[in-house]
């Protein structure tokens, strides 16, 4: 067959049309046929070449017309070389090997069934060696064509500016985050950044060559690198890196002078990818993060899976961050119940895109098993306080599990209103648990505070009460109704990290309460992960306690906000003292005095067993809570604080509490293992 034959033939089967490298085609007709003469170049030697320069011939010029097809067929010409990668090298290989194996089946098995034949006899180890060759002539061009296109672009932007803005840039990391960023980087060089080395703790890959980028030695080699390489910028490329190596490493480069960006955390990244528009600033939550949490995934997914699930306080902070990853779970529905119509606009906004966006689809089945269900979502604007509308919502929707985040929790501004601390804290919930309990629902969580140990706020007290009615309920159901207890979360609406920066950016002060004060901080993803967790492991009137790791003193944290944001504290932005309002603490604690905690099979999550029978439940808990609901009707501060202290006889409210220092997460020596 001829070579117009084999074209005519492509054409015919709209083969040739769909071919988007026609430059490639012939180069790979000029290529394959050399690659096939030294085959035999490489294995005979000039005696049998003689002998062989027949089927040598022959060979060469059956290369193109045998496996242009098949190349055209695996798709080699349907890619976009400028920007290939692993992917491509993998079809290139497989299209060498199939290609080669093809033609020497036709040579070598058409001599073998006819011997007298015209095909001529081939050593057998020509197509071998052909494949080899092969390879390396249809990689080189696409590769090469790939570079060349590369520094196109650079040249083009350099030229454009007229100045040389390219940043040199050092990549801390030299793990699967750092190689996936070092590939953006070369293949978008528009953004200027070029990439030098990286530098890794791990001696192993120190001195290796990652895509022919080398790993100069670990972080103490910031310093010198940056002086010699010229470093403009160093990404810190570690997602799984807990808060104190990501502080070591951006305090050696403010000393270097290098500028410091930084690669997310594995909880805010999506499916594990990198790209550059994830790469951004440091932020507060990088210098607090903290080893990543690890989530029984098959544990979570089964409690919510193709569940129709409600979630309180929809629109907050806590409740929005709840209502993403349950999504990712799968769920047949998800209520989002809140009473601000515009953040629960927002996050059903946000919700209804994982019906129609396939990436988000496809996130969704990563912890769900099997194919992703289609999200049904339901925004329902409603006030826990108001028991018939609850009732009301329960009965339409009948969710099966409930996560309830909806809750005042300010603490100044509860000691100014403590009757909307016990309408909504205390009330709200019994509404929501009576209504639970009436329509059957399987599961419910409620979000607690850390405030609700030893409470010195009407805050932290009535959230100890909600506390006492959720096991109440467990008692009442034998249902798995649990509490869920944490401190802080960064970022959340109201949180002092989110009012340091709006003081930074007023030009200061930033206004501490003490010196000393001390806060224990999550990030909200971890935050929820952990409740998500928890909730799976319930079994009923348990309250979870999350390890919120080390407590951090405020005032350092405001100091890392100002040099976060280029200036220095005392020079460019005071910090002021204020003192502590009413209902503060200098420490926060997680267990009550007394209270017994025993590990789970999380490591990050425990549990306290015996705090509410340091209260004698059945001993009028529903007239309790009648009369304090009566004292907030009234609004009498008085007779609410009486009533709280009623309940919760460790609560001491207080203008100014000087706490114990709070009491750590036990150690392994400490803590007992559930029974």
């Amino acid at each position: 067959m001829r070579l117009t034959d084999v074209l005519k033939l492509l054409r015919m089967k709209n083969v040739l049309g769909r071919l988007r490298n026609r430059y490639l085609v012939l180069a790979d007709l000029l290529l394959l046929p050399m690659a096939a003469l030294m085959a035999f170049l490489l294995r005979l030697d000039s005696v049998q070449l003689q002998i062989y320069i027949r089927a040598m011939v022959i060979y060469a010029l059956a290369a193109p017309l045998i496996q242009i097809p098949i190349f055209a067929a695996l798709g080699v010409y349907s890619q976009f070389w400028q920007y290939a990668g692993a992917d491509e090298m993998i079809l290139l290989a497989w299209a060498a090997l199939i290609g080669g194996l093809a033609q020497g089946a036709i040579f070598l098995g058409g001599r073998a069934l006819f011997p007298g034949g015209p095909i001529p006899l081939i050593p057998r180890s020509i197509p071998l060696i052909g494949i080899l060759l092969t390879l390396v002539c249809i990689a080189g061009t696409r590769f090469a064509l790939r570079e060349i296109s590369r520094s196109a672009k650079r040249a083009t932007k350099v030229g454009r500016s007229g100045t040389e803005t390219l940043q040199h840039v050092l990549i801390a990391g030299a793990g699967e985050a750092g190689a996936l960023i070092l590939r953006e980087l070369r293949a978008n060089p528009q953004t200027g950044l070029v990439p030098v080395g990286f530098v890794d703790d791990d001696p192993a890959k120190q001195g290796m060559l990652i895509n022919r980028l080398r790993v100069f030695g670990g972080r103490v080699a910031i310093p010198d690198l940056v002086r010699q390489k010229h470093v403009e910028q160093v990404i810190i490329a570690m997602p799984g890196a807990g808060g104190k190596v990501i502080r070591e490493i951006v305090a050696t480069c403010e000393a270097a002078g290098a500028q410091t960006r930084i690669v997310p955390a594995i909880a805010d990244l999506l499916d594990g990818g990198v790209s550059i528009s994830q790469i951004r600033d440091i932020d507060i939550e990088d210098l607090l993060r903290r080893e990543p949490v690890r989530t029984d995934t098959a544990q979570v997914a089964a409690l919510l899976r193709g569940r129709r699930v409600l979630v309180t306080g929809a629109g907050g902070s806590i409740g929005s961050e709840l209502c993403r990853q349950i999504a990712r779970c799968n769920p047949a529905e998800i209520i989002l119940l809140g009473h601000g119509e515009n953040s629960i606009f927002e996050i059903s906004n946000e919700l209804s895109r994982w019906g129609r966006d396939p990436g988000l689809s496809r996130a969704g089945a990563r912890m769900g098993e099997g194919e992703s269900l289609r999200l049904i979502t339901h925004p329902v604007i409603a006030d826990i306080r108001f028991a018939d509308r609850i009732r009301a919502v329960l009965e339409e929707y009948r969710p099966e599990v409930i996560f309830h985040a909806a809750a005042h929790k300010h603490v100044p501004l509860m000691e100014q209103n403590p009757a909307e601390a016990i309408s909504n804290n205390v009330m709200g919930t019994r509404n929501l648990l009576e209504a639970a309990a009436a329509i059957g629902v399987q599961h419910f969580v409620m979000i607690s505070t850390d405030k609700a140990v030893n409470p010195s706020n009407i805050m932290g007290a009535a959230k100890r009460v909600a506390e006492l009615l959720v096991y109440q309920a467990a008692q009442r159901t034998g249902r798995p109704y649990v509490a869920v207890r944490f401190g802080n979360v960064l970022g959340s609406r109201g949180s002092v990290v989110l009012t340091f920066k709006q003081q930074i950016a007023a030009g200061g002060p930033v206004t501490v309460t003490h010196p000393d004060v001390c806060r224990y901080f999550m990030t909200i993803p971890e935050a929820v992960q952990l409740v998500l967790q928890a909730a799976a492991m319930g079994q009923g009137g348990e309250v979870f306690v999350l390890d919120m790791g080390e407590p951090v003193r405020v005032y350092d944290l405001a100091q890392d906000l100002i040099r976060l944001s280029g200036l220095e504290p005392g020079r460019d932005i005071d910090i002021q003292f204020i003192g502590l309002r009413p209902g503060d603490k200098l420490f926060e604690e997680l267990f009550l005095t007394g209270e017994a905690y025993q590990k789970t099979q999380h490591e990050k999550i425990f549990v306290a067993k015996n705090g509410h029978e340091q209260v004698r439940l059945e001993a009028g808990l529903d007239e309790a809570i009648d009369r304090l609901a009566a004292a907030a009707a009234c609004n009498n501060r008085e007779a609410i604080v009486a009533g709280l202290r009623e309940l919760v006889p460790e609560f001491e409210p207080l203008d100014t509490t000087m706490a114990a220092p709070a009491r750590q997460i036990p150690s392994d020596a400490e803590a007992k293992p559930e029974g």
